[in-house]
């Protein structure tokens, strides 16, 4: 009698775990200019804002151009005594990587031209060919080298920008949090750059949507296709919401290192996936620099990163993936 009381018991628990619906627990803030929002499923309910709050805090002491003390702004000033923490040397390290890779499709050196061109920390300047010229002898991420925690510089008015990575850096900073505290299956992101591990308690993955260029910067945001993500990371860089038009042309805050001008190719946005976010968001914004063509020509032989392209294809928009990517597209 004892014997089947207990298994009535066992039965009737079990029946009550799986009947009881598992809730997630969701907050959203803003930080790094843009928006944040996290999603997890933890058997204590708990809420981690306020420590992912601090992550944001801690990580724009080290790496945001707009932190007037920050260790990205005293190197860019000439700080002789600011030494590089291990967020800005593993963001570092990354964007030569990336850097070296894309022949400089990717460079961090940018940020004399970002400033410039308006999208940067000072207002935009007049620009023409001669300023471009004159500047781009401070661009190139061979000039540069962090060595014993000092950032070393061809050109002491050189000036590096992590905003291209950092977005990206800081999800995956967000997801090893959240499994420090045991949690296994989230969904975060950081201004559209997305980490998800794990899946949701029915198995089934998490869905993110890739946004459909629009027109103006201000027209309502629609989902142009939805991919399932389960312990991969979705980068998108675009060149559709921050620009400026002038006498007729659009600007974009894509700069193209090589030639110090806004690039003006027919992509509209690229979205890469990769295993880790830092990657997908370096490479997505270097596949902005390269276009259509040279970005397949690179794809082809980096089969560890797949990607989905929107361009303008004669005033309509059309597409281009990876195989794998094509795969996944609902």
């Amino acid at each position: 009698m004892k014997y089947i009381l207990i298994v009535f018991i066992s039965c009737m628990w079990l029946v009550s775990c799986k009947n009881k619906t598992v809730e997630p627990v969701k907050f959203a803030g803003e930080a790094q200019g843009t928006y944040y929002a996290i999603t997890y499923y933890d058997k204590e309910f708990r809420n981690f804002q306020p420590q992912i709050d601090s992550i944001f805090s801690n990580f724009d002491q080290s790496a945001s151009i707009y932190v007037q003390e920050s260790i990205i702004s005293r190197f860019n000033r000439n700080d002789p005594t600011v030494v590089a923490d291990s967020v800005f040397t593993n963001v570092f390290n990354k964007s030569m990587e990336v850097s070296r890779i894309t022949n400089g499709a990717f460079d961090v050196t940018v940020m004399p031209l970002v400033n410039v061109w308006g999208f940067g920390f000072t207002h935009r300047s007049k620009v023409d060919s001669a300023m471009v010229d004159s500047l781009l002898p401070l661009i190139g991420y061979q000039k540069v080298k962090l060595i014993n925690g000092r950032l070393i510089r061809e050109n002491p008015a050189m000036m590096i920008d992590f905003n291209a990575i950092a977005q990206g850096y800081t999800s995956d900073i967000i997801g090893n949090f959240l499994e420090t505290k045991g949690i296994q299956n989230y969904l975060v992101d950081v201004g559209g750059e997305v980490l998800g591990k794990g899946s949701k308690p029915d198995g089934s993955p998490w869905n993110v949507g890739i946004e459909k260029p629009a027109t103006a910067a201000t027209d309502a945001r629609q989902i142009q296709v939805t991919i399932p993500l389960q312990n991969k990371a979705l980068a998108t860089s675009g060149s559709y919401r921050k620009f400026f038009v002038e006498n007729g042309l659009k600007y974009s805050h894509t700069i193209d290192p090589k030639t110090g001008f806004p690039v003006q190719h027919s992509v509209l946005s690229v979205s890469v996936l990769a295993d880790d976010c830092i990657t997908a968001d370096a490479y997505a914004t270097a596949f902005m620099v390269m276009g259509l063509d040279k970005t397949r020509q690179f794809l082809a032989g980096h089969k560890q990163l797949e990607a989905y392209i929107i361009y303008d294809n004669k005033g309509t928009l059309d597409t281009w993936s990876t195989e794998a990517f094509k795969r996944l597209i609902k």
